[in-house]
């Protein structure tokens, strides 16, 4: 397809006159049927390189997502665009998944976001095998790398697609990968040639900045006042998210907070009163900001240090995607090695200790050695801890090894869809709604089918957007007709769950291969080294250069404003203004001697004359006669 069919499918939907940074040469590559990985850093336009083409090929584009989040935000956002789009999750009834997959069979749409997940499904590629598919979008790449700092087992499923379709191309995306994960995820999804085009990581617009206090939250708030605009502030407890938020509240500052363990509805309300700007800041783990389009964040604190360079750039990256100048802001408190320790301790516990989890886990759940084959059970966390004395973090890396390794699915949040039944006649239900109800009740009579025969599945986030209701709102009014009895209401779980991915075995059977142990271990050990050597804040070296040399990315200059180049620019101003104060007072201590009271410092700055006329006198420029300065002989 020409260039300008492309540029005029681009104009059609997005309004865009042309496409940015590598934009064109990854949608020429992938529309001319190469396998391609496109590295594209956050804010690089990733989305428009497999939606153009797509739009321009016959059959649907299989895009595989990890987060059900990031699917529904960008299927949502097509259909805006009046695009024919759709999605395929675990937490959908059975009977509209089925519809969609018919529909994808027909052609009713050019885009159909999975998660690697479904792949699992015979039911699923019995019908994939009957679509007419364009190209195949792997986002996030970088989670098929096994050692990888956020490796997803599911995505190991995704090159299976390959033996349905073995002509369709792969197009590959990822804002992080080392020049390893590169190769790597080439190999993972067998591409038929190395076709790898990269975008530069460096961040012209971008400050990065580390800063060590002895308060941190004192820090923040001197960051918070002197830099004007949305910010996100990263933590890594969830406790933290809203204990921060709710200081930060009590000081007049606008706050919010999101981390995985919020509902979703409450999840969903946060992110867009601060995407709004109803909220300055946003105070979260790691969890929040994949797929969040908000161009003009101007500062990104990390209160603290992330367990790697990929997690920092990414969480970083997103201040200043419109371009205009932003603060990365890393602050330290001189601990950071010690808490990297206790970190791996707990990420990576012994195998005696991952057994043990394994074995009570069993029994906690009521699973027999020799049954439990994809068996799924709710998983208190709390009262595993609280039955067995365990710690949750240690615990959580046990789970995630014991993951990994092919024994169990750790979901640490089952975030399954609310159902709801309505109990009386339609007649009935409106005479007892309040007028503010109605346009919620009617809004789902639209949406569901079905629902006065039986329980169905409702997505709030869908029923915020078209009512306009905040999420407690909705939930309130579910309430309230359900207590009257009009309707049965059963929100949605949010408990981790378990699912046996085998038969339970004795424990002393139970193996962790080597690359999930020593070759992960081994890498993470590498990842928080390197983040440390990024966090020393005496380090000599741009902050910049260091982020691109780590993704193999070499430049000749250093980037101007990040700490050390400021530093480091500032340190020669200083000493320039040194050096004409000191030829300054040595052109006047050649006409005689003379008190420092007697100096004339038209100019320069007063506070120097102490430091200058020290180090003049240590290295024997001058005497100091009495109160009076001179000339030292040899001078």
């Amino acid at each position: 397809m020409k260039e300008t069919d492309y540029l005029s499918l681009l104009r059609q939907y997005w309004g865009y006159d042309q496409f940015r940074g590598i934009q064109k040469q990854v949608i020429e590559s992938i529309g001319s049927g190469r396998d391609t990985l496109a590295l594209m850093p956050t804010g690089g336009g990733k989305s428009i390189t497999f939606q153009v083409p797509a739009l321009a090929m016959k059959g649907v584009c299989i895009v595989f997502t990890p987060l059900i989040s990031l699917m529904k935000d960008q299927v949502e956002a097509l259909k805006r665009h009046g695009i024919k789009a759709a999605y395929i999750n675990s937490h959908m009834e059975h009977e509209k998944m089925l519809t969609v997959m018919e529909n994808s069979i027909f052609g009713a749409y050019k885009f159909l976001y999975i998660s690697p997940e479904r792949l699992s499904s015979e039911l699923f590629l019995n019908k994939l095998r009957r679509m007419q598919v364009s190209f195949i979008t792997v986002d996030e790449a970088h989670c098929i790398c096994q050692w990888g700092y956020d490796f997803r087992p599911s995505y190991l499923q995704v090159a299976n697609i390959r033996d349905i379709f073995p002509d369709c191309p792969v197009l590959a995306l990822t804002a992080t990968a080392t020049p390893r994960a590169v190769d790597d995820i080439q190999q993972q999804l067998r591409f038929r040639e190395r076709n790898v085009l990269q975008m530069s990581f460096e961040r012209k617009n971008l400050a990065y900045i580390v800063r060590r206090e002895d308060s941190i939250f004192e820090g923040m708030l001197h960051a918070l006042q002197s830099i004007q605009g949305s910010c996100i502030i990263y933590t890594r407890s969830r406790r933290k998210c809203y204990e921060l938020a709710g200081q930060l509240e009590e000081l007049g500052y606008s706050a919010t907070y999101y981390h995985a363990g919020l509902p979703s509805l409450k999840k969903n309300e946060n992110q867009e009163r601060w995407r709004r700007g109803e909220k300055r800041i946003m105070v979260a783990t790691n969890a929040f900001g994949m797929g969040i389009d908000k161009p003009d964040v101007r500062l990104v604190l990390h209160a603290d240090m992330p367990d790697s360079i990929e997690a920092y750039f990414q969480e970083a990256g997103r201040a200043g995607r419109d371009g205009e100048r932003a603060f990365a802001i890393l602050f330290t408190d001189g601990r950071e090695r010690q808490v990297a320790v206790r970190r791996m301790t707990q990420q990576f516990p012994s195998i005696d200790y991952v057994r043990d989890v394994y074995e009570l886990l069993g029994c906690f759940l009521g699973i027999a050695v020799g049954d439990g084959m994809l068996v799924t059970r709710e998983f208190n966390i709390d009262k595993f801890c609280r039955t067995y004395g365990y710690f949750p973090t240690t615990l959580l890396g046990a789970l995630d090894l014991l993951d990994k390794a092919g024994y169990i699915e750790f979901r640490s949040e089952d975030d399954a869809s609310s159902r709801l039944h309505i109990n009386v006649s339609r007649d009935e239900l409106f005479r007892a709604l309040f007028p503010s109800e109605e346009r919620l009740v009617l809004t789902v009579l639209r949406r569901y089918g079905g629902i006065f025969v039986d329980y169905v599945y409702i997505d709030e986030d869908l029923l915020m957007r078209e009512t306009a209701l905040s999420a407690d709102a909705i939930y309130q009014i579910f309430l309230r007709l359900s207590q009257l009895h009009l309707i049965s209401f059963i929100p949605r779980k949010h408990l981790p769950c378990v699912t046996f991915r085998r038969r339970r075995i004795d424990k002393e059977k139970v193996t962790l291969p080597q690359s999930v142990y020593e070759e992960r271990r081994s890498q993470y050990e590498r990842r928080i080294e390197a983040m440390l050597q990024y966090a020393d804040e005496g380090s000599s070296q741009c902050r910049s250069r260091m982020l691109l040399r780590y993704f193999g990315e070499e430049t000749d200059s250093d980037c101007g404003i990040c700490d050390v180049c400021r530093h480091r620019r500032e340190t020669a101003v200083a000493a320039d203004e040194k050096e004409a104060l000191r030829q300054h007072i040595l052109g006047q201590l050649r006409e005689g001697p003379r008190s420092a009271y007697e100096l004339d410092l038209a100019g320069f700055n007063p506070e120097l004359l102490e430091r200058v006329i020290d180090h003049m006198r240590a290295s024997g420029e001058i005497l100091l006669e009495g109160m009076l300065l001179k000339l030292a002989a040899r001078s």
